[in-house]
């Protein structure tokens, strides 16, 4: 039995880990989109300003302090220590992304629950960071082509549907009890970062012995066999696709996309994630659809997925702390850059066991939250200051662990980027005098 939870626990923390590095090859792609583009980036920096005046205008108009629905923590205006720690953290969870290609995006949530902001809105500023980058940064002028339209159109109704019901299920929870919301979503957290970590740890302690491990790969546009027993399924209506890579095409009923759709909606909705880290291997491996035509639906779904959620799940009643959001874009378009460089100057096995502390970290971050978000709802009894106590540990442990990790890749980073620079023109020069010969 203990062998087969075991087994269990390192096939989930593997299909976690290889949906977390989809999504940094995301956020490293559109990073590298923003930071092409000067107008783009100035756009980000000046975001937070023209916000905060309008919110000034609006607040000398006489209306009220606080927007959004019925207990929503939506600040009329933002301190420049709430922004400038909004960057640190995005500048956090880039430089983790970079380094590691997997992860980063799992410590925002948490990071903001740590410095006192409330869960269901640490969601939806997360996703709306999320949604901004997908906006700035997307290159599907460059994927059209790839995309099914159908396959999309159908993903999409699903995901919008999920995320309804999730944003429906975090805003319920609130109004019901904020200390029971945080309480649910910290859980949430417990639950991924537990196997995540686990799995990272395992991953580090088998590379250290020699041992090949970590996230297995196959031929992505492979069929598997529970997709073609879904493609055969004798349902209508049906989309077909890939007819440039198979001869005929292939074609599948709309249903199993719906409900594709409709988990990666509400998986986003609740954990205030992209979704995009899930529609990847769901669409490649659990509908068999080809990379080629994936990626750019994947896209797709991103724009209107993280677009709706943010927008009519959470912002519009208040969930939305726009100024922090754009911080945490800012500091992670330059972090998620310069972690990417330290991996060229580091051995991967200190990379993984970087990574297995930052995720280990979060998850006792929040699952020293727990207890007292518990004893504040009343199903536990517990001593309000041993819980604050408690609280106060996992936070100190959590920022310490990776406020170190933050630093020693900042480190390396100034320290190596000469070389590197120095590196790529030698390359350059030789290459120019090959080509004069």
């Amino acid at each position: 039995m203990f062998k087969r939870l075991v087994g269990g626990g390192l096939a989930a923390g593997e299909f976690l880990t290889a949906l977390s590095r989809k999504q940094a090859q995301w956020e490293l792609e559109m990073s590298r989109v923003i930071l092409g583009r000067r107008w783009k980036l100035l756009l980000v920096a000046l975001f937070p300003v023209l916000l905060g005046l309008g919110m000034e205008m609006a607040a000398a108009a006489g209306l009220p302090e606080h927007l959004g629905g019925h207990k929503a923590y939506m600040p009329s205006f933002a301190t420049t220590e709430m922004f400038v720690g909004s960057i640190f953290i995005g500048i956090m969870a880039g430089l983790i992304t970079g380094v590691i290609g997997a992860g980063g995006g799992y410590v925002l949530t948490p990071a903001l629950m740590s410095i006192g902001v409330k869960g269901i809105m640490a969601v939806g500023t997360d996703q709306f960071h999320l949604f901004a980058k997908a906006i700035m940064g997307t290159v599907i002028h460059r994927k059209m082509g790839n995309v099914n339209f159908w396959i999309a159109a159908w993903f999409v109704l699903g995901s919008v549907t999920g995320a309804s019901v999730g944003g429906v299920l975090n805003r319920a929870i609130y109004q019901k009890s904020p200390a029971l919301s945080d309480a649910f979503i910290s859980a949430v957290y417990v639950f991924m970062l537990g196997i995540l970590g686990f799995y990272a740890l395992s991953d580090w302690l088998r590379m250290r012995k020699g041992i090949t491990g970590g996230t297995r790969t196959s031929g992505a546009d492979a069929t598997t066999r529970f997709a073609r027993w879904l493609q055969s399924l004798p349902l209508k209506p049906r989309v077909k696709f890939d007819e440039h890579i198979v001869p005929g095409g292939r074609s599948i009923a709309v249903y199993p996309i719906i409900i594709c759709g409709f988990i990666v909606g509400f998986v986003a909705a609740i954990m205030g994630v992209g979704g995009g880290f899930l529609t990847f291997p769901m669409m490649v491996y659990g509908l068999g659809v080809s990379t080629f035509t994936t990626v750019g639906t994947d896209i797709l779904q991103i724009i209107f997925t993280t677009g709706y959620s943010s927008i009519t799940q959470y912002a519009i009643y208040g969930y939305v702390f726009y100024t922090v959001a754009m911080g945490m874009l800012l500091g992670s378009l330059v972090g998620v850059q310069m972690g990417a460089l330290v991996t060229r100057m580091v051995k991967g096995v200190t990379i993984r066991a970087f990574y297995a502390l930052t995720i280990l970290a979060g998850f006792v971050n929040r699952a020293c939250a727990l207890p007292g978000k518990l004893n504040e709802v009343g199903w536990i009894s517990m001593n309000k200051a041993t819980a604050a106590l408690i609280n106060s540990v996992g936070t100190v442990i959590f920022f310490a662990l990776v406020g170190i990790f933050s630093v020693w890749i900042l480190a390396v980073f100034f320290r190596g980027a000469g070389k590197i620079r120095e590196a790529e023109r030698q390359a350059l020069t030789a290459g120019g005098a090959g080509l004069g010969h």
